[in-house]
């Protein structure tokens, strides 16, 4: 019994004891200042997390920024352009052969018609027309191609990563077995890095050869991953995954706008339909608009009035991801 007793007073001290500690010693003026140092440390650490956190976000800001105002002040010149498009071609061989289209155009014209301001109409739109929108077509479906293989290729790096390759022998995987126009993109690129050109110089060129938003968020990744560290294969895992979503948006848009742009198409066609059909019905009506004085002026205005119009229904279904 007085076993018991005598266990029982001595928990209830050590209770007592422990209550006190968890009391009264905070208060002591050197455990207050513990604890104090303790709760700015965690201040000091939890503010360093967030600097690091605005300096990222700021990093990749003037990334971007420096990129921008890079592609705003630079020109593109006509061998960059005729590079995009994926033509051997120089500039010079370009002129010849335009300059050798428009006067082959301008001649047949003029042997046809007889009228040499016509010819030298058509020698103008075949010789500094047509070859720059062939070229602007070219240029644009190249990039598109681009823009379908390019998370492809981001998945082979991913995955050569994650079983322990180097990124270089990635890029050269990409470079030999990739679709077109990746493979010959990533090769010049590889190529780069042959002769000394470091990784992140190597992919901001291959953003000045395909400028499209999708290159340029590739080479600010691994920009950023060569100056910060990182995962690499996480970080470019990502970045495969809002290339395909943002597609997907796109060509969900595209498809939802499709109704838009025939209606466009349709109202845009119907003057010259009715124009074509009331003067194969009625010429001597029709005719009017351009053997008349006011017929001219009504036929300018309409033209205006019609730019504006296509205009403005262009910019309603024009729509950017």
């Amino acid at each position: 019994m007085e076993l018991e007793t005598a266990v029982a007073v001595g928990l209830v001290t050590v209770s007592a004891v422990a209550l006190a500690s968890a009391v009264i010693v905070p208060l002591l003026p050197d455990e207050a200042r513990a604890a104090k140092r303790q709760q700015a440390l965690v201040a000091q650490r939890r503010a360093a997390e967030r600097v690091q956190a605005v300096s990222r976000r700021d990093q990749v800001a003037k990334s971007l920024k420096e990129i921008e105002d890079k592609e705003k002040k630079s020109r593109i010149s006509l061998d960059l352009r005729l590079a995009q498009a994926g033509l051997s071609l120089s500039k010079q061989q370009f002129y010849f052969f335009s300059a050798i289209g428009g006067v082959g155009v301008g001649a047949f014209g003029f042997l046809m018609s007889g009228d040499a301001l016509l010819a030298l109409g058509l020698a103008f739109a075949a010789g500094l027309g047509l070859p720059r929108w062939i070229l602007s077509y070219l240029r644009n479906r190249r990039m598109t191609r681009f823009i379908l293989e390019l998370p492809n290729a981001m998945d082979v790096i991913v995955r050569g990563i994650r079983s322990g390759l180097p990124v270089g022998d990635c890029m050269r995987i990409i470079a030999r077995e990739a679709q077109e126009p990746v493979k010959s993109e990533f090769r010049a690129l590889v190529e780069a890095q042959a002769l000394g050109i470091t990784l992140a110089e190597a992919v901001t060129r291959l953003y000045e050869r395909m400028p499209v938003p999708e290159a340029n968020f590739f080479a600010i990744v691994v920009g950023i991953q060569q100056k910060s560290g990182g995962n690499l294969s996480e970080a470019l895992g990502n970045l495969s995954r809002v290339l395909r979503d943002r597609r997907k948006m796109a060509e969900k848009v595209k498809a939802m706008s499709m109704e838009a742009k025939a209606s466009a198409a349709i109202i845009a066609s119907l003057p010259f339909v009715v124009a074509s059909l009331a003067y194969m019905t009625s010429p001597d009506y029709i005719s009017l608009l351009w053997t008349t004085s006011v017929g001219h002026v009504a036929l300018a205005g309409s033209a205006v009035w019609m730019m504006v119009g296509v205009f403005v229904m262009n910019r309603m279904i024009t729509f950017d991801i």
